[in-house]
């Protein structure tokens, strides 16, 4: 494929799109149950979002950390053949395992100077039992992992909210806080199309190369749902 020539039309810009998700022991039960539920039931929507538009290539990547890190799903998959298989749960949190596995598709290559910039959603209920700072500051160095939208899910009253808000590394963004399913399908649904629908708008296309700004707009995010109390 022939990069960035002279004239060249403007269209179908890569734009990844990465889950980081806690499958730690503290996630067992209803909290793994309800994740798998919501991102599955997002992506019908995400499809929406990815056909309506005809200037990106949305793909889809899953990263996922407990005593470890591994891909969930390794490969950039376009959404319209993105299916999702359960996660389960187990072991510790070691967050910082799953910022080294990111921190290497961010790299240049396997990434391109045309891409949109990455969304990277991290989802956590808890506190990392690694050291997290050192892997957190390398993947922030590359200039895709700075220019990256990255946006945190705190899931439960337990999840550490400052870990997050170093992840997103905005003071005007926000981790967002989900104490029930109906919030978490709300804030998942909201990430995967809301979200990945203002990052691949002809503003992003325009910056053209990966140090050109840190994040584009992110649109504000809906209030949390309020039906079924707090659980978590």
């Amino acid at each position: 494929m022939v990069d960035d020539l002279p004239g060249q039309q403007i269209a179908h810009r890569p734009l990844h799109f990465i889950w980081i998700l806690d499958t730690s022991s503290s996630m067992e039960g209803d909290k793994i149950g309800q994740l798998n539920f919501a991102i599955r039931e997002s992506i019908p929507a995400m499809r929406d979002v990815a056909e309506g538009n005809v200037n990106a290539e949305i793909l889809v990547r899953v990263v996922t950390f407990s005593s470890g890190a591994q891909w969930h799903l390794a490969q950039p998959t376009p959404v319209d053949q993105f299916t999702w298989t359960d996660l389960t749960a187990n072991g510790v949190t070691d967050l910082g395992h799953a910022f080294s596995l990111v921190t290497e598709q961010l790299k240049m290559p396997p990434m391109s100077s045309r891409a949109l910039p990455p969304v990277l959603v991290l989802l956590s209920d808890g506190y990392p039992t690694d050291d997290y700072q050192g892997p957190l500051k390398r993947l922030l160095a590359e200039p895709w992992g700075k220019r990256a939208v990255r946006l945190g899910i705190a899931l439960g009253q337990d999840a550490d909210l400052d870990v997050l808000q170093q992840f997103i590394g905005h003071p005007e963004i926000k981790p967002l806080e989900v104490r029930n399913a109906a919030s978490l399908v709300k804030y998942i649904r909201w990430v995967s199309t809301a979200v990945v629908n203002s990052v691949s708008q002809p503003l992003s296309q325009a910056m053209g190369r990966p140090d050109d700004k840190p994040q584009v707009p992110v649109p504000a995010p809906p209030p949390p749902a309020q039906d079924d109390g707090d659980v978590w």
